[in-house]
């Protein structure tokens, strides 16, 4: 019911306020105003509620982690807090904040600024889920002064840096957020962070305005003073057609455009007033879960020889451009640990995919085409949203299995909500899914066999024990061995379709300077200047 009104609190909001804003929106806007455009308009704004890739892009300039990882080395450096101690036992982190940082509404930040947000985080009636789940064990904090704040964990939890520096776990001001701490849903049209933009205006699906924050000093190393020119204001417009995304970075309405098609992307190679940069995904590939518990695919047989019968080179050339590698593991190739053992590993091979298919005792008992067994036909139903070209990889697949005898029923559903209750449901075979992530513990979320978003069903505790250690391990080089077993484990079981890493198709106006990505497929705007 909580959640019920929440929602209905929502709606009136939306409704009452079209051009709801923190600042003064009318105030003159700066020459210096870019629009950068993104491909979904977001359900919502909260870091501590929504999650995706692309809202990820937004709240990284409003708000800041008290870690960060470096875009080049990829190790851990300050961010809000200026230096840690991880006890030797792994389960109390102390965090020393700096204390020269002041919140957008001119709230200074302590250590009970962490608190508090951690209190938000971690209470129920919020309805935090994945920004929750990045906290792993944490048991409890304790302010130990003005600026030092120790958070405990009930084990040892080695992913719990790379958590603290995703912008889900982001410090908001809680004087924002305990204004609206009746209903939690208003805030992110209020939200006030640390970072170097201001929110200035949200109108659910039309655009979301920040602009630079004056009194931003405190950048972590990694970001560059700000330039001659820097951009001052910038406006997240949504659009959803490929073709519009196109036409709006041509004619110049935006000057960063995110998720071109790669047709598109590919059209734009002799363009010298555009630059197209391809920005890798670290996590799950874009990839199919194989549901074990569910005929024909609960025999491992068959869903080698779908893996076999599969031509994702092909699909990687002719769907996505050359610009996304083939996937052969169930982690990107850019993710940390990464095994490059997996490479090749069931490479097209139809012959082989036959040879399996008539061991599990699948023939053409009536030379119709379709492999039988038993008086059955083999037929698999492959479920997928219409996100990030998935119809098309669908369709593709579907052609090169039914060429060996493989009746496919193709099942598309509206979105990826849709599909997360299709999955609960259990009924099918295929079903595209997949997580982004730099740490390889998002492996732990999908393949321990009690966890409820274990999509292939299987269940192993050789791979449970695996997973649950590799958490806990502390030693880089042991985590990698760990990793690289349960990538093994992973595919040895064929759990899952792995098609193609995921590469996002960014494009910018050539007079936009400075502009590059983190680890995460975010901008770092901070730095970004524009030539007029």
């Amino acid at each position: 019911m909580q959640y019920i009104r929440q929602i209905a609190t929502l709606l009136i909001v939306v409704l009452l306020t079209s051009a709801c804003s923190i600042l003064d929106s009318s105030a003159p806007q700066s020459n210096n105003r870019i629009v950068y455009g993104l491909t979904e308009s977001v359900t919502g704004i909260d870091p501590h509620l929504h999650t995706s890739q692309e809202l990820s892009i937004i709240l990284r300039q409003i708000y800041e982690t008290l870690v960060y990882r470096h875009p080049e080395t990829r190790e851990f450096v300050p961010g809000l807090a200026q230096s840690w101690e991880i006890s030797a036992d792994g389960l109390s982190y102390t965090f020393y904040l700096r204390e020269d940082v002041v919140f957008h509404d001119g709230t200074a930040f302590t250590s009970q600024s962490v608190a508090d947000n951690l209190q938000r985080i971690l209470n129920p009636e919020i309805g935090s889920q994945y920004t929750r789940q990045l906290l792993g064990p944490i048991v409890s904090y304790q302010v130990l002064d003005a600026y030092s704040i120790k958070i405990n964990l009930s084990r040892p939890f080695e992913p719990f840096l790379d958590s603290l520096s995703q912008v889900y776990l982001s410090i908001a001001s809680p004087t924002a957020f305990n204004r609206y701490a009746d209903t939690p849903l208003r805030y992110q049209f209020h939200q006030v962070g640390t970072g170097a933009f201001e929110l200035v205006e949200y109108v659910p699906e039309d655009r979301i305005v920040i602009r630079r924050n004056p009194n931003y000093t405190w950048y972590p190393s990694f970001y560059n003073p700000p330039p001659v020119n820097a951009v001052q204001e910038i406006e997240f417009r949504f659009f959803r057609d490929a073709e519009a995304r196109l036409a709006a970075l041509e004619q110049g309405n935006v000057q960063i455009m995110g998720g071109l098609s790669p047709i598109d992307a590919r059209s734009l190679s002799n363009n010298l007033d555009i630059v197209v940069l391809p920005t890798p995904i670290p996590g799950q590939p874009l990839q199919f879960y194989y549901n074990t518990d569910f005929s024909p695919t609960d025999n491992l047989a068959v869903r080698q020889a779908l893996n076999y019968a599969a031509n994702r080179t092909s699909i990687a050339e002719t769907i996505y451009g050359g610009f996304s590698p083939v996937a052969w593991g169930p982690l990107s190739a850019n993710s940390l640990y990464y095994n490059r053992g997996v490479r090749n590993v069931y490479a097209y091979n139809l012959q082989q995919a036959q040879s399996l298919l008539a061991q599990a005792g699948y023939i053409d008992e009536n030379g119709d085409g379709t492999l039988e067994k038993d008086g059955e036909i083999l037929s698999i139903t492959v479920l997928h949203s219409p996100d990030d070209l998935l119809p098309n990889v669908a369709q593709f697949l579907k052609a090169q299995w039914e060429t060996i005898g493989i009746h496919v029923e193709l099942r598309p559903v509206p979105g990826q909500s849709a599909v997360l209750e299709a999955a609960a449901e259990g009924d099918y075979n295929l079903i595209a899914l997949d997580t982004f992530g730099l740490d390889p513990y998002i492996l732990n979320q999908h393949f321990i066999s009690a966890v409820p978003q274990n999509w292939s069903g299987f269940n192993s505790p050789e791979l449970d024990n695996l997973l649950l250690e590799a958490e806990r391990i502390r030693d880089p080089d042991e985590r990698r061995l760990s990793y690289g077993r349960v990538q093994a484990i992973i595919l040895e079981q064929s759990l899952i379709l792995p098609v193609s890493d995921r590469v996002v198709l960014n494009a910018f106006t050539a007079n936009i300077q400075g502009l590059r990505y983190d680890l995460y497929g975010s901008p770092i705007l901070h730095d970004v200047s524009i030539n007029r």
